[in-house]
């Protein structure tokens, strides 16, 4: 009789092989983050455009222009959030980067834009007679600065955990020039953590959501600046370490910093850009203090497009006669919305300047206590109003006259409530 051995390690060794399985597979789904920056001040100092109209002449500098890129990634999902130091940074120059940009879905690329009102014109604005006085060159630089800082990025990402946060920042730092107190003072934060080696618990990025326009400096001086978002940055990396990274709110109509003096003043300088830059920094810092750690958060990217009418001539115009021809349509404009969930973190973006009442209304619309908005992202269309305020007040004729028209905010809004309901909630 042939003698049959059974070998009882089979099934200890089968158990050690689906365990091993299963924490590669474990292991792969754990977040990632990493950062990258850019510097893109020009050199020679070129012109530099506060808005509508005609750039003016730079003579010095105060401070770095850059680039800024975070991406995220957890399992299949893959994300990239990128602010550059400018005005606005316009779908026909950030699709041509998200071209350049390796193993990043197109619609997860972000690009939004500080609002720095002292940064060279990156809408190329043509004047009466069709002119323009933008550098199209520095433009395809920049174009290919963001790319790169995406890529690398993407290419030093390491284990992560998050921190994250939403409060009050408190002192003298925004008010709302039309109404004073109509602003938000939220403050949104989200840091991620290295999670082993020499990085292990140390700041890897830390991101800061806060609706201002930094004008302190404009453009009516001859100084090209990224205004008070250069001391913030600088104000974070060095007390936190890591890189920083900001993305602006609905600061329209017209939410400025604060840089109002005890005789009605303003200080425009350099001083005043630091004063605001640090303490937002610090009151950044002081929210996320007290935050807890998300060692599991939750990562999840989805995108909608939205369809605008041009109503104003003034932006018709802009568009349509702009060299970067951003419109194929003298009647429509296209945009990318996004929605993020990002551990207990919900971002929607907004293609342009909201007023607040705006912000404040997609904000209580969202699933969470930490809700961001990230203005001035994917496109950047002028201020984004409500029919109600559209041309009823004589101080929003302006921001009235710098929008696509009265029906923005109303497509805005539906096109964004849709993708909260059709969304995930945020988790960690």
């Amino acid at each position: 009789m042939e003698h049959i051995s059974y070998n009882f390690c089979k099934p200890k060794l089968l158990l050690q092989i689906l365990f091993f399985l299963v924490s590669i597979s474990i292991h792969s789904q754990q977040l990632k983050a990493g950062a990258a920056k850019r510097i893109i001040t020009p050199h020679p100092l070129i012109l530099v455009s506060g808005g509508v109209g005609t750039p003016k002449p730079a003579t010095e500098k105060k401070g770095e222009l850059y680039v800024r890129a975070m991406v995220l990634e957890k399992g299949t999902e893959k994300i990239a959030i990128v602010n550059i130091d400018n005005l606005g940074w316009p779908a026909a120059l950030g699709n041509r980067a998200r071209k350049l940009i390796r193993d990043i879905p197109f619609n997860n690329i972000l690009i939004g834009a500080t609002h720095t009102h002292s940064a060279p014109d990156a809408y190329a604005f043509p004047d009466e007679k069709g002119n323009y006085a933008a550098d199209l060159k520095y433009l395809d630089w920049c174009v290919t600065q963001i790319a790169d800082a995406v890529n690398e990025a993407s290419a030093n990402l390491e284990p992560a955990k998050l921190k994250i946060a939403v409060g009050e920042a408190k002192g003298k730092i925004a008010y709302n020039y039309y109404a004073p107190d109509l602003y938000d003072p939220r403050c949104g934060i989200i840091q991620a953590l290295g999670t082993k080696g020499k990085n292990k618990d140390l700041p890897i990025v830390t991101l800061v959501n806060y609706a201002i326009h930094p004008e302190v400096i404009g453009n009516d001086q001859g100084i090209l600046s990224p205004d008070l978002i250069g001391p913030l940055y600088d104000r974070i990396e060095t007390k936190a370490g890591g890189m920083a990274l900001f993305m602006n709110g609905a600061q329209g109509g017209m939410v400025t910093a604060d840089n109002r003096k005890d005789n009605n003043k303003e200080a425009n300088d350099w001083e005043e850009c630091k004063r605001i830059g640090n303490l937002l920094a610090d009151e950044a810092l002081r929210i996320l203090s007290e935050a807890e750690i998300q060692e599991d958060p939750v990562l999840f990217c989805t995108s909608a497009q939205a369809q605008f009418p041009i109503d104003s001539e003034m932006m018709r115009y802009i568009l349509n006669n702009s060299p970067l021809k951003m419109s194929d349509s003298d009647r429509f404009i296209n945009t990318t919305l996004n929605l993020i969930n990002i551990g207990t973190a919900q971002i929607l973006t907004i293609p342009g300047e909201a007023l607040p009442n705006i912000g404040y209304y997609l904000k209580r619309n969202m699933p969470t206590e930490h809700p961001f908005l990230f203005g001035l992202t994917n496109d950047a269309f002028g201020y984004i109003l409500t029919k109600e305020d559209f041309n009823s007040f004589k101080k929003y004729t302006y921001v009235s006259k710098t929008s696509l028209g009265e029906r923005t905010a109303e497509i805005l809004i539906k096109d964004l409530l849709t993708l909260i309901q059709n969304s995930p909630k945020p988790n960690k």
